[in-house]
């Protein structure tokens, strides 16, 4: 006999441990427990440590465990989703997904396209997991429009998420994933393993809807002067540079 069992999962979000972060985890997971998430990732920019942690705790508010990061490669952003070590920034856009899938993780592109938030352009996104085909952090609907067109060309499994950096902004889109599982699929035993085949397998349906233009810049302005100040006090940029004896002529 098998069972099917579905699992809401806001698989982008940042906490305190993020330059452009804001909330600490142990809000983030009550809230999402609140809101009847069954699981949220943590993924801070090249930073894992509370993404870490979090899985730990996640258990004690009845949600799902789920480590990750969101990488800066040479090519743009890339969530690493269930690796339990942070894969080293500034590599390649197909080196990071190799290195991913060496953790046993999974590489899903975030807010693909989009040059303002280091997203991947398209003649670097040459292989991947799964693809957000939908961002709640958007001020249109354009690029999640794109993304998607772009997602069901090429059989990507599709994405959404919220992409939070604050509190309310949690949940406010997720994905829904399904899992099959012989003789029952009870949410209880349940892992990541189950969760990875079912997202390779496409058994996803995208849930939510925009967060509101209002939150949206707010959240863009302040993320702008901290990412500036981060930039100032580490000397070193998100996304490394190439080396112009490395670009093409």
């Amino acid at each position: 006999m098998t069972s099917r069992a579905s699992f809401a999962i806001d698989f982008h979000v940042h906490s305190d441990d993020s330059y452009d972060g804001h909330e600490p985890i142990e809000l983030i997971l009550e809230h999402a427990a609140d809101i009847g998430l069954d699981g949220v990732v943590i993924t801070d920019h090249d930073e894992i440590g509370e993404s870490l942690r979090a899985a730990d705790l996640a258990p004690e508010y009845g949600l799902l465990g789920i480590p990750g990061v969101e990488v800066s490669t040479r090519h743009g952003h890339l969530l690493a989703i269930g690796v339990e070590e942070r894969p080293d920034p500034g590599q390649s856009f197909e080196e990071t997904v190799a290195e991913v899938r060496a953790r046993d993780g999974l590489a899903i592109v975030p807010h693909p396209f989009q040059r303002s938030r280091h997203g991947v352009r398209k003649r670097h996104l040459t292989d991947a997991d799964a693809i957000e085909a939908y961002n709640s952090m958007v001020f249109t609907g354009y690029r999640n429009r794109r993304a998607r067109t772009f997602a069901r060309r090429r059989g990507y499994p599709e994405i959404g998420a919220s992409d939070a950096h604050y509190l309310p902004n949690v949940g406010r889109a997720y994905t829904e994933v399904v899992v099959t599982a012989g003789g029952g699929a009870r949410k209880a035993d349940i892992d990541g393993d189950d969760l990875v085949d079912a997202i390779l397998d496409g058994r996803t349906q995208i849930r939510g809807k925009r967060t509101p233009i209002r939150r949206s810049a707010v959240q863009y302005g302040k993320a702008a002067v901290r990412k500036s100040t981060y930039l100032l006090t580490s000397r070193a940029p998100l996304v490394p540079t190439v080396p112009a004896s490395m670009k093409r002529s």
